[in-house]
């Protein structure tokens, strides 16, 4: 995978020459101290740039169309200082294409009561000029989230970053490449969908390659680049003894280095930051990629079991807003005693990013797949707040279901389960999770986050132009099902009047 530059987030302040050259100067000045405010925070997650102070119609175009052009921008963030007239802001807000984020805040946090006076007012007049701005957006219906307050305030700091998150996130997906090493799982409904409105509505070209493309590439990878990667597995976990040099399933190993060596390889070459496999179509494979497809996701790419290339997708978008995130699967259930929990897992595919300890390197049987037995890395979930995301096609159009969950520790040990796991609480409840998660057709492979909660979700949701259905705290399966109801209607009435 390529590396992708530096994200920035352009900062933009509004006004207008109405107040002359000494109050535009300081109207720049205290917009740059809004923006080194916010950088000081070291919460943004992308380099927030300051742009020049916008005084008119033609430079508030350029500048947007530069943002839509610069691969470095995911996003705007725009504050009008003083009063910048809204008519300036048309033509450059019908261009912009990517995320907007429009600030309402001022530098001072008091007012200075008793030494205040009509020049004061006409340079801190965002209370008056972002409503003017609200007005336009809201009139030639720009996508954009609002956040005010003043820029001390940490609620308003971590609104911001959560956005920020999911450009970051929008901006990855928007020009990723992801390969399928052969199709579906075969007569699998959720894992199907339609790849060209999927590219239309988020960017991500999703293409198919023959396994036996992949085969060729793993089979060419050289002695040395296995040493290295075997090497590297020893340092980095725990290896079972007969997994390491002079072991009896050493050649195994071997193998598995050679499989992420080769899978590797293909996806830089090819461009791809996601990719899919499919246990029924493995062709020359000895094994079924374990250890290699945990290792690429710790690295950033996105993965789907069984050619589920939406789950995949997700998870390269979701990796993007931060680490802490796997393809997982809801496997089974634990009703009692004690509360109802999800054990998430699957065959072998789950990243070590949200390992709890040191995971162990291991060789099994797998029981399905007809190849020799593959390596992975087996773990307990570090335990937290996350959030387990879906994306299912309905035909008409896609949706994001989340639930909001806490990872806690298993009950007892499993020492028989070969495989990475976690369990997890789901919030309000196991019952009503999964009630709600069935009526909305949410799909089995899911993404767990740490990393993205629910306000960097629905941060994305918005950017894509997508549902998303929440289910935490506060959900019952009544209110949850009429919320569908309504968005069918809503996204119904919304495509007949595009």
């Amino acid at each position: 995978m390529s590396t992708p530059p530096k994200p920035q987030v352009w900062f933009l302040t509004g006004s207008q020459h109405l107040y002359g050259p000494e109050t535009l100067e300081q109207v720049a000045g205290q917009s740059q101290r809004i923006e080194r405010a916010l950088t000081a925070t070291g919460a943004l997650g992308a380099e927030l740039v300051w742009q020049p102070v916008l005084t008119d119609s033609s430079a508030i175009r350029q500048t947007l169309e530069a943002a839509n052009t610069d691969p470095a921008c995911v996003g705007v963030i725009a504050w009008m200082h003083t009063f910048s007239p809204a008519k300036m802001w048309i033509s450059g807000l019908d261009a912009l294409r990517k995320p907007l984020l429009h600030l309402h805040t001022q530098l001072n946090e008091a007012l200075p009561w008793s030494t205040i006076d009509m020049d004061f007012m006409n340079l801190n007049q965002a209370a008056h000029g972002d409503r003017e701005f609200g007005y336009i957006q809201t009139r030639i219906g720009v996508a954009r989230k609002t956040v005010a307050g003043h820029v001390s305030d940490p609620r308003l700091v971590s609104r911001v970053a959560e956005w920020v998150r999911a450009a970051v996130g929008h901006n990855h997906l928007r020009g990723l490449r992801l390969a399928r090493f052969g199709d579906n799982m075969r007569d699998v409904a959720v894992t199907e969908g339609d790849k060209v409105e999927a590219e239309l509505r988020f960017g991500v070209s999703v293409n198919t390659y023959g396994v036996n493309d992949l085969v060729a590439v793993v089979d060419a990878v050289a002695d040395a680049e296995i040493d290295q990667l075997v090497a590297e597995y020893a340092d980095a976990y725990r290896l079972a003894p007969e997994l390491a040099v002079g072991g009896e399933r050493h050649e195994s190993l071997r193998y598995a280095a050679r499989l992420e060596a080769g899978l590797r390889r293909f996806l830089v070459d090819g461009g791809f930051g996601a990719f899919t496999t499919n246990f029924q179509d493995l062709g020359g494979l000895r094994q079924l990629p374990g250890l290699a497809v945990q290792r690429l996701m710790a690295d950033g790419y996105g993965f789907g079991g069984e050619g589920d290339w939406k789950t995949s997708a997700l998870l390269a978008a979701v990796k993007a807003m931060g680490p802490s995130a796997s393809f997982m699967e809801d496997y089974t259930y634990h009703f009692g005693p004690g509360t109802p929990k999800t054990l998430g897992a699957h065959m072998l595919e789950v990243c070590p990013s949200i390992a709890a300890d040191r995971p162990s390197c291991e060789i099994h049987p797998l029981g399905i797949g007809d190849r020799d037995d593959p390596v992975r890395l087996v773990f307990d979930a570090e335990p937290g707040p996350a959030a387990v995301i879906g994306l299912a096609d309905l035909g008409d159009r896609f949706r994001l279901v989340a639930n909001e969950i806490d990872v806690v520790p298993p009950d007892e040990p499993l020492p028989n389960l070969p495989v990475a796991r976690a369990v997890w609480t789901p919030r309000p409840s196991l019952p009503i999770s999964a009630e709600c998660w069935l009526t909305a057709g949410g799909p089995h492979h899911t993404v767990l986050t740490r990393s993205a909660g629910v306000g960097v979700l629905r941060d994305f949701a918005r950017m894509v132009d997508t549902e998303l259905v929440v289910i935490g705290e506060a959900t019952t399966t009544d209110d949850f099902t009429d919320r569908l109801r309504w968005n069918q209607a809503y996204h119904r009435l919304a495509q007949g009047l595009r």
